[in-house]
């Protein structure tokens, strides 16, 4: 299939979600994409306590009319912005991330755009559970971030300015590729940033070699310039010192970023999934992230 000719934007029917389904509406609008909407209703007696529930003759009655009520729903949800591409809705029961990830890997989705659902000042520490199963399972980009209430209108909506964070692990390739291509799809202006730690300038109070540092930066920026080459991507390439969450989120503030593109590993397990500076990077950052 055509580069994100399916996206796929789960729909929870909050702030946060109808800031992400502005996106996934924008986006499948430029790339004349497929755009599902997908509503998962959770099993009977999840959604409500025994008495409620003993309102209903059978557990398959009352999914029925929570079923039927979410089709209404969803069928009113999009902006309408753009009439002409091909939108699938969906309501079915289960697990939320279960469904999400299943229908993505059955259905060939290029994309998933989805909210955060962090709230408040918990925001820095909370990143919802059903979005993190997502991340943690999902094969395909996931697009998500902190601020997804707070998404531009639909006329004004636009990518200028793209960065991407890389690590140089076995991943960036796949990471920077997309990156490219997206910005390439935009004219937008491309950065690839990668952070050294804080360990290369000093050690408690010991400060090391700055000839060591620049070596060290001078290789960073060697393999990327290669990888550049090797992918026909054309972006400035940023070589930092210090913590990466607050450098990368840093940089994409100082750049007005529009978008963010990180890895978050191939490994299996929690960590390898969704490494520590991926999930602290996407809650720190000042605009969408897709993680790759």
């Amino acid at each position: 299939m055509a580069w994100l000719s399916r996206i796929l934007a789960p729909v929870a029917f909050s702030p946060r979600c109808r800031g992400a389904t502005q996106y996934a509406e924008t986006l499948s609008c430029h790339f004349h994409s497929e755009l599902v909407l997908l509503h998962v209703v959770a099993p009977p007696m999840a959604l409500y306590a025994a008495p409620e529930a003993m309102a209903y003759s059978t557990a398959t009655e009352l999914t029925a009319e929570r079923l039927e009520q979410r089709k209404i729903e969803l069928g009113a949800y999009l902006g309408g912005q753009c009439p002409g591409i091909p939108i699938i809705q969906e309501v079915v029961e289960g697990d939320p991330a279960v469904e999400i990830v299943d229908y993505a890997r059955g259905h060939d989705v290029g994309l998933i755009v989805m909210a955060t659902h962090g709230y408040g000042p918990f925001r820095r520490f909370l990143l919802g559970s059903v979005t993190a199963k997502v991340l943690h399972d999902a094969a395909c980009p996931v697009w998500t971030g902190p601020h997804l209430e707070d998404t531009p209108s639909y006329e004004t909506i636009g990518f200028r300015s793209i960065v991407c964070a890389i690590d140089l692990a076995k991943g960036s390739r796949a990471v920077v590729e997309w990156a490219g291509r997206f910005a390439r799809e935009y004219g937008a202006e491309l950065a690839i940033v990668h952070v050294l730690p804080e360990s290369l300038v000093q050690w408690g109070g010991v400060y090391f070699d700055p000839e060591w540092r620049s070596q060290a930066a001078a290789s960073a920026r060697d393999q990327i310039v290669r990888l550049q080459e090797e992918l026909r991507t054309a972006g400035e390439v940023l070589i930092e010192i210090g913590d990466a969450p607050v450098v990368v989120s840093d940089v994409a503030s100082r750049r007005k970023a529009d978008l963010l593109v990180i890895g978050r590993g191939r490994e299996s397990g929690l960590l390898g999934r969704l490494r520590a500076n991926a999930y602290a990077i996407l809650r720190e950052s000042p605009c969408p992230v897709v993680t790759i």
